[in-house]
């Protein structure tokens, strides 16, 4: 049942994507970014456990349709790298590395600032992650994508909502903020037990041709 939200998710942010696209009315242009990220996990019922930020880089890009000369639709692709340390108690950090990527919809308010224009938005996401690894204390790296007895120990797939602010000086120069938080349950062997949801805040710059 999950996994049919899931799918259903990605097909609401495609399909977002495709309508604004047609419109041939509307001015589309795009464009690059470069961030850092910190990211960590939200705990519940982990008691004995916590969750520390830590940086990681993003690099993707835009496509920004402009609806209206203060309202664009920008869909987005992000590769990150993510790194946390992830702490049981009376034990030294262990660390949580992960590759993925992130397609966030963003509904874009826009205005003139200055000699530039200031924006921000909100919207859905959803990720999907490559590799991810858990370091432990003795130094094994436990591979979390891989399934034993039928159950792996994290889910590839996320879901959440995120929100952007930035400034886009005249020569198009961009410089961002953004947080992204899940709203699935990262465990898949635990799920029943307890649960792992994701967040991450970026900053960095990026340039719309």
């Amino acid at each position: 049942m999950k996994m049919k939200k899931i799918y259903l998710a990605c097909l609401s942010l495609l399909m977002t994507a495709g309508l604004v696209k047609v419109n041939a009315q509307a001015p589309i242009s795009y464009g690059v970014k470069a961030e850092l990220n910190m990211s960590n996990f939200f705990l519940s019922d982990l008691d004995d456990y916590s969750s520390r930020m830590k940086v990681g880089p993003n690099l993707g890009g835009f496509m920004k349709i402009d609806l209206h000369e203060n309202f664009a639709i920008q869909p987005e692709v992000s590769f990150f790298y993510r790194t946390s340390k992830i702490k049981e108690e009376d034990s030294p950090n262990d660390k949580f590395k992960q590759w993925g990527m992130a397609i966030p919809v963003y509904a874009i308010g826009q205005t003139e600032l200055g000699n530039g224009r200031f924006y921000g938005g909100v919207g859905p996401f959803i990720g999907f992650g490559f590799d991810a690894k858990w370091k432990v204390e003795n130094g094994e790296k436990i591979d979390l994508y891989k399934k034993v007895d039928g159950d792996k120990e994290m889910k590839r797939w996320d879901f959440g909502f995120g929100a952007l602010l930035g400034y886009e000086l005249s020569n198009k120069l961009q410089i961002n903020a953004a947080y992204q938080v899940g709203v699935i349950n990262q465990l898949d062997r635990l799920k029943d037990d307890a649960k792992v949801r994701s967040q991450a805040v970026s900053l960095g710059v990026g340039y719309r041709f």
